[in-house]
């Protein structure tokens, strides 16, 4: 496990994904942590990889979040906006404070990069489920 961020280059190799929390989200889901921020300002950056209609609680971010959507069909909604479609290539930013959730479609599983910076330790308020309408 890391402590801050790297100094120098250095090469994260696959294989550490571990479960998520429980809490976070409708199921858990597989999480890799790639940088783990521990000084403001620092990024975190993690892999995840979500089955199909597993989404996040509702959460925000203090200094906002970066998706990059690597595989799979996801679905992201920001407090009061519409669900959105997220395809592979997709790029999704949500602001500083913007209460949101994201993971994947009901019918597709979803992977994505996570990016945020951190305030001291801390990247993410995680908040209620979410009510999707059915």
């Amino acid at each position: 496990m890391m402590s801050g961020n790297p100094t120098a280059m250095t090469i994260r190799r696959p294989g550490g994904a571990v479960r998520s929390p429980d809490g976070i989200a409708s199921a858990p889901f597989w999480v890799e942590a790639l940088l783990e921020g521990s000084a403001a300002g620092e990024n975190a950056a993690m892999r995840a990889t979500l089955d199909p209609g597993t989404i996040t609680n509702w959460h925000t971010h203090p200094r906002g979040q970066l998706l990059y959507a690597l595989s799979g069909i996801g679905r992201a909604q920001r407090d009061g906006g519409p669900v959105e479609e997220i395809r592979p290539g997709d790029a999704v930013w949500f602001a500083a404070g913007e209460k949101h959730w994201h993971g994947a479609a009901e019918d597709a599983p979803f992977s994505y990069f996570s990016i945020q910076a951190t305030d001291g330790e801390r990247f993410v308020d995680w908040l209620e489920p979410v009510e999707l309408p059915r």
